[in-house]
């Protein structure tokens, strides 16, 4: 009955959860004795904590012939612990019970930059120190079992072959692969590189990139911050202890690609890739910004304008509005640690592909000569500026803007500047700072399902 009083309580909160203000001043970090570094709000409206750890161990790391490992250890690590001293080892099914006996919700992710853990738990000192503890074997006492590992990459490359048949991702490997040739931003997993990996390189790579010193620790929730700061230890109680976990953490860069070596702006890419889709898929993009790239906001409030706004945009105005050229197209800005990219996007019939591709084109191109009107420039501050609370009304959504904060090193005052920020955004800076970020010479398009003998 505990057991389902609790998961009860947690779905209604879930559900349920109020809207909070972030305030800088009310925001706390610190560095844990293990490294690792720790951004806090205290938020007692509700007795629950969501945390979100971060850890520099994204696929930006992964060996070119063992593209999808970072994915594959992010994926093992709740599949089994070893034994560690006096504790004992934990199966697959055995941490699956511990967990919803305490009514905890796990989650997990990896993407190019970082791999995440998410917990969600009851603030009952007993349930959050036991969830916490048992968080903390997951992360660094994992047991990579082979016969787990095996099945875990048979279902991995069953996804990728069947993935490889849409349209969609034929696009978007393409795209990628154009825009990055030479940066592991553009390798990808693939049923060979998948296939390759061994028990041994899991390990390996959890020993080189699950370190505490390159983790980010981000807590929401019904805790004081000497509570949080108990909490944090906790969470990091099975880390390795080692004098270099002291240093103070640090983004990291792949050192085979370091910044200042990269082509960011490879040769435009223009491909049209067969397939018996009835739709074909047009991707145009190229290299744009990193996470801290000084014009953030006139690029936002830019490209929101271009095709960011949904359906009051100016790509929807002239590709589905003027021409019914598409039910939607969309463009967006994608900041990583590196600069990530801009893209531009829409599915359309087989026969119009050719005319869509132009308009798209055209639209960008006098965008950037002339940038937005005043109208639009209006409208578009409004929509951002009423929209921002939505982002910001519950537990989770304030977790993930301050993981983003902590994670990519953002100012504090991110949130509580945003909307002043968008206000100051002026027509020539978005002219300005669109026309430095993008090219429309050096976009890459690629074309999967157009019409018989086009080419982009």
């Amino acid at each position: 009955m505990k057991r389902i009083f609790l998961t009860l309580i947690a779905a209604v909160v879930f559900f349920q959860a109020p809207g909070l203000n972030a305030r800088s001043q009310d925001l706390r970090q610190w560095t844990t004795a293990s490294g690792a570094r720790v951004l806090f709000l205290s938020a007692p409206e509700i007795p629950m904590i969501d945390v979100a750890i971060d850890v520099d161990a994204g696929s930006r790391w992964d060996p070119s012939a063992r593209a999808g490992l970072a994915a594959m250890v992010g994926a093992m690590l709740p599949r089994g612990i070893r034994v560690s001293g006096s504790m004992p080892a934990m199966s697959e099914t055995q941490i699956s019970e511990a967990l919803a006996e305490l009514a905890v919700q796990r989650g997990g992710s990896v993407t190019l930059d970082r791999a995440s853990i998410t917990l969600r738990t009851l603030s009952d000192a007993d349930v959050r120190e036991r969830a916490a503890r048992l968080l903390s074997r997951v992360m660094f006492e994992p047991a990579f079992d082979q016969a787990i590992l095996q099945r875990e990459k048979s279902r991995t490359v069953a996804g990728l072959r069947e993935s490889m048949t849409q349209p969609q991702s034929i696009a978007t490997r393409a795209l990628w692969r154009a825009l990055y040739p030479v940066h592991p931003y553009g390798q990808q997993a693939a049923p060979e590189t998948v296939d390759a990996i061994v028990v041994d390189d899991l390990v390996r790579f959890h020993q080189q990139h699950w370190q505490a010193t390159r983790m980010r620790v981000t807590i929401v929730g019904a805790l004081t911050e000497v509570q949080a700061r108990a909490f944090a230890e906790q969470l990091l109680s099975a880390a390795p202890i080692s004098p270099a976990t002291a240093a103070a953490p640090q983004m990291h860069v792949p050192s085979r690609q370091h910044p200042a070596a990269l082509n960011l702006r490879p040769a435009a890419v223009r491909q049209a890739i067969a397939h018996p889709a009835s739709q074909s898929h047009l991707w145009l993009g190229l290299p744009g910004i990193a996470r801290d790239d000084p014009d953030f906001f006139a690029l936002t409030v830019g490209n929101y304008i271009l095709g960011g706004g949904g359906f009051v945009s100016r790509l929807t105005e002239e590709i589905r509005e003027k021409r019914g050229l598409s039910y939607s197209v969309f463009s967006a800005f994608q900041p990583l640690a590196q600069p990530g990219p801009f893209m531009m996007s829409l599915q359309t019939q087989k026969a119009k592909a050719p005319e869509a591709l132009e308009v798209m084109e055209k639209t960008l191109k006098r965008f950037l000569q002339e940038g937005p009107t005043e109208k639009e420039l209006k409208a578009a501050k409004q929509n951002l500026i009423g929209g921002f609370a939505l982002r910001l009304d519950t537990n989770r959504k304030l977790l993930d803007n301050l993981a983003q904060i902590n994670f990519y090193d953002m100012p504090l005052d991110y949130l509580d500047t945003w909307t002043l920020k968008v206000s100051r955004v002026t027509r020539e800076d978005i002219r300005r700072a669109m026309g430095r970020v993008i090219t429309a010479e050096q976009m890459s398009v690629i074309v999967v399902a157009g019409p018989e003998g086009f080419t982009p």
